[in-house]
Parts: C-alpha cells; sequence; structure tokens
C-alpha cells in the first residue's frame, strides 16, 4: 500500500501548491491514497464547503484537521462529510467524526485524527482514544494511519511509542515545520514528529511575515493573515506499508519549492 501525505495546507498559497506539485507527485510515487491536513486551508483558519470540494476535486481522498476546524459556517458540512475528519479525542457530542476507513482498488486504509493536550485544550486523552480506535480499526484493516495534530514534540515522540505495533503510521501535523526524524520504529511503525505545510515559502508558517515581526516586535496581539501572493512549496510524506501486516516498509520526506 502506497500513501502520500501532505502537511497542513496553508491558505490559498497552500492550495495552489498542492494544484502545482500533486500532479507529478502522483506520477512519481503512484500513491493509492492521497490525504492531507486541511484545518488551515480556508484564509489559514478553518476550512470550507467549497474549499473541501476544490481540495477534493484535485485527488484527495480524505482530509483531517485539528484545532481550527471549528468555523461554525462549515459544522454542517462537517457533521455529514464522510471526507473531513476532525479529532477523534473532542467530545462525542462534538459535530463530525475522528476516524474513518477508506477503501480503493481492494486496499482499506484506516485513518485516526487526534489532538495533542500540551500547550493545547485539555481533550480527551489521545493515548488512550488511539488504542480504542485502533482495535476498532483492526476488525476491518492491518492498514492504519494516524495525525497527530500537537504542539510539544515530546508529545508526538511518546505517543509514537505508544502505537508501535499497533499502528502502521504516526504522522505529526500542526506545527507547520517539516522535521528530520522520520523513522520505521521497531515494531514497525512509520514515524515523524512533522510533515511541515504546503503554503508560501517566504512567510512565517504560512503566514504574512512582517505582521509576525510586528507581533513579536510589539507584542501586541494581532491575527495573522495569509498573502494572496509569493513563491509556495509542498512538504509531505510518502509511506510504503504491507497490506497484510500492516508493518511500515518506508517512509520518505518530500518537499517542493516553487522556483
Amino acid at each position: 500500500m502506497r500513501i502520500l501525505f501532505l502537511g497542513d495546507i496553508v491558505g490559498n498559497p497552500g492550495r495552489r501548491a498542492a494544484k502545482l506539485f500533486l500532479p507529478e507527485l502522483k506520477k512519481e510515487f503512484l500513491p493509492d491514497f492521497v490525504i492531507g491536513n486541511a484545518e488551515n486551508a480556508a484564509g489559514g483558519y478553518g476550512l470550507t464547503e467549497k474549499i473541501t470540494e476544490e481540495l477534493l476535486d484535485l485527488g484527495f481522498d480524505l482530509l483531517t484537521s485539528g484545532n481550527h476546524i471549528w468555523k461554525r459556517e462549515f459544522l454542517p458540512y462537517l457533521s455529514k462529510s464522510e471526507k473531513v475528519l476532525r479529532p477523534a479525542n473532542y467530545p462525542e457530542e462534538a459535530p463530525g467524526r475522528g476516524h474513518a476507513l477508506i477503501e480503493k482498488n481492494g486496499l482499506k486504509l484506516g485513518v485516526i485524527n487526534l489532538e495533542g493536550r500540551v500547550f493545547m485544550r485539555p481533550l480527551l486523552c489521545p493515548f488512550r482514544t488511539a488504542e480504542r480506535l485502533s482495535k476498532e480499526l483492526q476488525k476491518e484493516t492491518s492498514c492504519i494511519l494516524v495525525d497527530f495534530h500537537a504542539e510539544a514534540t515530546s508529545e508526538k515522540i511518546a505517543l509514537g511509542w505508544w502505537l508501535d505495533g499497533r499502528v502502521s503510521a504516526l504522522l505529526g501535523t500542526h506545527t507547520h515545520v517539516q522535521t528530520a526524524d522520520e523513522r520505521i520504529l521497531p515494531e514497525g511503525t512509520a514515524y515523524i514528529s512533522d510533515v511541515g505545510m504546503c503554503g508560501l515559502a517566504d512567510g512565517v508558517i504560512g503566514m504574512r511575515r512582517e505582521q509576525a515581526l510586528e507581533m513579536y516586535l510589539t507584542q501586541v496581539p494581532r491575527k495573522l493573515e495569509v498573502p494572496k501572493s509569493g513563491r509556495v512549496k509542498l512538504e509531505a510524506v510518502f509511506l510504503e506499508i504491507e497490506p497484510q501486516t500492516g508493518r511500515a516498509l518506508r517512509i520518505e520526506r518530500i518537499r517542493r519549492e516553487e522556483c
């Protein structure tokens, strides 16, 4: 099984990066499934129905998310969509769902979306939630991917060890900075602390750098904006998984930049 997973898609530049680079990546890696974290795809914060459909038309099989998914006007769509996940460790009363089973060409892939608690909201335990949902999905498939949308590297690494041998891959998202620690853990789980982002190449985690500099220099809070133009980049990982056992065979970092 071959999987292409794109890091946080940030605003219009992130969508442009996906549109620019995804066709050639699909030709190069021939993925069975294409997944991306889209919680920032609408103006850098949240998601809309129109943008969801735009991304699905590009060839994404499933979109994961995180703490920015809760745009109020998007909630009705999130409640009914089978193509967009929200973190599974929110209370059951929250709209949407946190895991999915996707099928294509006779292959089945389970996907779990989780949110961290360190420096973030005091949600349900991501460790216990992952344990419960991985057992549930194992009834259908040995191949399970986890998107762990979290701030603290230590929390991500710990969850990777907790899930080693229970899932095929644990991929960190949220910080928008691709890490160089990709590896396959001893029991067969592929791991990386953060996949990175798709968006502005010369900004501050996808946002206008002049606004970020102003905020840090003055300490006056402000909402950061995504620029409408500029060079874009795409960061992703490619996974190969043995379908029968669910063990990861390969994890490769990907980075493409516009000239």
